[in-house]
């Protein structure tokens, strides 16, 4: 097979030969020669390797020439029917120069286009170009690849036959070849020339094509970090068992593939074939790349200490061959790969990344003009920001810097990190709301430029809070929407099925499902690799399952291990209050009111600092909960009623539930106080936040609580006198106990 010409290709000469001579309009330049380029330069889509004639046609039926009564497909229809035999062709391929001048040098020839003469092509110009190589690469045939060819171009030209009868009355069976006339169908001589002509199968592409799309499909694969598509990967095999030569490169794409689809062993033997057969050919200027690959795909599968060892590797081999572009992105994943996994990394590492710091990074990276790994920078540089709890106008400052680089460089893969950051950001700032439509912005306009890993995260993120909101069916029905085609790539698939297991165990534990939580937190704690923010909200959903069931003993280990933890990684600091607050809540209810308070207070106080709002009503709600045991109603009132209107911003039910609850018994404790007239009204306006108490706790489902809560309504009730609200209360009860 050819390694360049194709009959798809002899076509798109024949347009440039049409446009050369002037048959083309001033209305059909654009569109025509728009399509001919879109075959001849690297395509955008898996449209543009295998050029069919329905492809022509349907891009030139419709357009007028310059020959009245006929459109440019009626031109190219006679063009491919006057090659009528081997020898046209030839000639065909010799008569290209002759459309060619040189623009440039001491020969240089001045020329005008003018509309109805010959004008000649630019030998520099795209199209001269292409026709330069294509005369080339018909030079360079052998004999038998020549007939190869012309037998492809028959084969290819032959659907025509019927349209190319109408216009040439003459024309039948056997007028591909002017050789022929005068023969049959059954004459020996076209036996023994054409007669394997009808059998013969071969895909009308070149090594060249071939190429292109193994170029195409590791440039979508590595951007997007998907997997090759089931379509294109039966073309691809299809194209790869003809006598076509197999580049190299389709070692790398099985690499890749394999990579995704969770095959380690089949990744790690195609990578060292790729490697193998590149080093052959260019020493070891592919070498660190070989090493990289190798480190990043060791990392993937869990195997950390090895994919530090082959990094190292990596970086020094890309000083000594001074490749900066592959060093700046091996110690910015170094970078992010401390940041994940601390404990992994050796001291003389970790002292090392402190060193060569995000501003080195982007120092580098600007430097060598990698304005995408200069974006990640002040991204990681934002994030940083925000685990370390400090300023929120500094993270979105670095924010800002990243956007400016997105938009000005047009780096359309990088905005999914930004808009999940700026989600995070409001998340922490309290206000649910925005950090949803951030989610939904991102799925409804940038999915499809962005990775499909970024693109995931932002429907769990999604569906998350509107689980929060208590409506956990619709977040499933979200959930289940993601692209199928996604899901063949098995760290994006084990990510998603991570969150439905959480949603899953966080509805079975404000259910009161015990045994489904059980089931669940053991078939999540199973999972060998998952997501470091996915392992620990399964860590913390332990710890309230333990609380629920009263083994108070076990949850204050598992907040003490996992405190630690978090230390001695230098963890998020909104994670660390989660545990602060959730240890608060666990010593006031052993009765340890003072320490709990103490802690609350500190956790209060970073949460302030930081600027995390949820976490700080969180810890205002232990507070006052620690304030009621201390009979401080009024404080304990005073402190929530301020904070509930932006606590309501939060959206999140639970919260909710818990501050009404709070505010309820305050009320309660605050009319024990009171006589007459004044304890009645307090006692109503408790059982107003009763009652909306219970209406957030039935929103997530948490009978058990709500049961409680109308316990208290109906003794509420039955000491203001009130007997069918009270009776109403006690059926209301009985039937939530039944349902626990």
């Amino acid at each position: 097979m050819s390694r360049y010409l194709t009959p798809g290709k002899i076509a798109l000469l024949c347009l440039v030969e049409l446009y050369a001579e002037s048959k083309f309009p001033h209305q059909s330049i654009l569109p025509v020669l728009s399509f001919v380029l879109k075959h001849i330069v690297s395509p955008k889509d898996t449209t543009g390797f295998i050029l069919t004639l329905d492809q022509i046609k349907q891009a030139t039926v419709n357009e007028p020439s310059a020959v009245v009564g006929r459109t440019i497909f009626d031109l190219l229809l006679k063009k491919l029917w006057e090659i009528d035999s081997f020898d046209a062709l030839h000639s065909f391929f010799t008569n290209l120069e002759t459309y060619l001048i040189d623009t440039e040098g001491a020969n240089r020839i001045t020329s005008v286009r003018v509309h109805g003469e010959k004008s000649p092509l630019s030998r520099t110009s795209v199209l001269g170009c292409f026709v330069r190589r294509a005369a080339l690469e018909h030079v360079r045939l052998a004999f038998t690849d020549a007939v190869a060819l012309w037998k492809l171009f028959i084969d290819y030209r032959e659907p025509t036959l019927p349209l190319w009868k109408k216009r040439n009355l003459g024309a039948g069976p056997l007028s591909f070849d002017v050789n022929l006339k005068g023969l049959s169908l059954e004459d020996e001589l076209f036996n023994h020339v054409y007669g394997r002509l009808k059998d013969s199968r071969d895909c009308h592409v070149s090594t060249d094509d071939v190429e292109r799309l193994l170029e195409f499909q590791v440039d979508a694969m590595q951007r997007m970090g998907t997997r090759i598509p089931c379509e294109i990967q039966e073309q691809l095999q299809q194209m790869l068992q003809t006598n076509v030569t197999i580049p190299s490169l389709s070692h790398y794409v099985e690499f890749l593939n394999s990579w995704k689809a969770g095959d380690y062993a089949g990744a790690f033997d195609n990578l060292h074939r790729y490697f193998d057969y590149t080093m052959q050919n260019r020493d070891r200027t592919f070498y660190q790349y070989a090493l990289l690959n190798l480190a990043i795909l060791q990392a993937d599968f869990g195997c950390y200490r090895e994919s530090v060892l082959a990094m190292q590797e990596t970086i020094n081999t890309a000083r000594e061959n001074k490749d900066m572009a592959c060093l700046n992105f091996s110690l910015s994943w170094f970078y992010h790969f401390h940041k994940a996994h601390p404990q992994d990394c050796p001291e003389v590492i970790s002292s090392r990344m402190e060193r060569e710091s995000l501003q080195f990074l982007k120092a580098k990276a600007k430097e060598a003009g990698m304005h995408h790994l200069q974006s990640m920078a002040h991204l990681s540089e934002a994030k940083q920001l925000l685990v370390g709890g400090e300023s929120i106008p500094a993270a979105f400052e670095s924010i800002l810097r990243s956007s400016h680089l997105n938009i000005t460089k047009n780096i359309h893969n990088a905005m999914g990190s930004q808009i999940l950051l700026q989600s995070a950001i409001w998340g922490r700032l309290g206000i649910s709301y925005l950090s949803w439509m951030n989610c939904e912005l991102f799925l409804a306009k940038y999915k499809a430029q962005s990775p499909i890993e970024d693109a995931v995260k932002a429907l769990c993120r999604g569906s998350y809070i509107i689980s929060m909101r208590g409506r956990f069916d619709e977040a499933f029905e979200r959930l289940e929407e993601v692209d199928q085609e996604s899901l063949r790539t098995l760290k994006v698939y084990q990510y998603w099925a991570t969150y439905i297991g959480l949603l899953k165990l966080r509805r079975a534990i404000y259910r009161g499902d015990i045994a489904s939580a059980d089931m669940l937190l053991e078939q999540l704690a199973a999972s060998p690799l998952v997501e470091p923010d996915c392992a620990l909200e399964i860590a913390m959903a332990k710890i309230d399952l333990q609380m629920r069931r009263g083994n108070f003993a076990a949850a204050f280990t598992s907040i003490t291990n996992l405190a630690d933890e978090l230390a001695r990684d230098r963890a998020d600091i909104y994670h660390r209050i989660r545990l602060m607050t959730l240890k608060a809540q666990l010593l006031a209810k052993c009765g340890r009111a003072p320490k709990a308070l103490s802690l609350a207070m500190r956790a209060a106080a970073i949460s302030w600092r930081s600027r995390l709002l949820p976490m700080l009503f969180q810890s205002f709600c232990v507070i006052s909960n620690i304030l009621i045991q201390l009979s401080e109603f009024e404080t304990a009132y005073s402190l929530m009623d301020r904070i509930m209107p932006q606590v309501l911003e939060c959206e999140d039910a639970f919260l909710n539930a818990q501050c009404f609850s709070v505010l309820a018994d305050s009320l309660v404790g605050l009319a024990g106080q009171k006589e007459g007239e004044k304890r009645r009204e307090e006692l109503h306006k408790g059982l107003e936040f009763i009652d909306r108490a219970s209406t957030e706790y039935a929103r997530i489902g948490d009978s058990k609580t709500r049961a409680m809560m109308t316990a208290q309504k109906a003794r509420i009730m039955d000491y203001l006198g009130d007997r069918s609200v009270r009776d109403d209360a006690v059926k209301l009860y009985v039937q939530l106990k039944r349902a626990c």
